[in-house]
């Protein structure tokens, strides 16, 4: 299966919209979204619809860490109808402390 990767932006939230499997074929696209979502306006949330998001990797999960560290601390990071299988994966490595979970796109 392949992976897509959009970013749209509303005032100072930025989402990201991901749909298939996050690995080490498709990494690099998801951190190149996050390097737009950093760039120009400031960004107090960055959003990441998973809806459709059906797998992650250890690559994918270096690309949310990425996505962390490219924020920065201030901003907050909200993931969107996360999978079991996903979110299960990010509780594993701990990286649950650092995002939010959400049922619904926050406005």
């Amino acid at each position: 299966m392949g992976f897509n990767a959009t970013l749209s932006r509303d005032g100072r939230t930025a989402l990201i919209t991901l749909e298939g499997e996050l690995d080490t074929l498709h990494a690099e696209n998801f951190r190149d979204q996050v390097e737009e979502a950093a760039t120009g306006v400031e960004v107090e949330q960055l959003v990441l619809d998973m809806t459709n998001l059906t797998y992650i990797s250890s690559a994918g999960m270096r690309g949310l860490v990425f996505a962390r560290q490219k924020m920065g601390d201030g901003v907050r990071i909200v993931l969107v109808r996360t999978s079991q299988a996903v979110e299960q994966t990010i509780r594993l490595v701990g990286f649950h402390q650092s995002v939010v979970f959400s049922d619904e796109v926050p406005d």
